[in-house]
């Protein structure tokens, strides 16, 4: 035969807030009449995909730039020496 579960009272809050009494009083979204107004914030060129976009430019150009500089480097500045240092000055 198995115990039955513990329930767990809730520990009182040492500061007296509750979070889900805060969002009941928050209310409904759709009743926000500053709503209208802050819609231009997430929108045309302040939208989230826009503002990541800008947060690094040149980033592309700089890395093509990068891997076409590597390829060429590998293709044709081979260096013969290979670390040989027999050779005294």
């Amino acid at each position: 035969m198995r115990p039955s579960p513990r329930r767990f009272a809730q520990r009182p809050s040492i500061t007296g807030f509750d979070p889900k009494k805060f969002a009941a009083a928050a209310g409904n979204a759709k009743g926000d009449p500053w709503a209208r107004y802050e819609q231009w914030r997430y929108t045309g060129p302040f939208s989230r995909w826009n503002r990541f976009k800008g947060s690094f430019p040149g980033l592309g150009i700089a890395t093509v730039a990068f891997a076409g500089y590597c390829v060429i480097e590998a293709l044709f500045f081979k260096d013969d020496d290979h670390g040989h240092h027999d050779e005294i000055l």
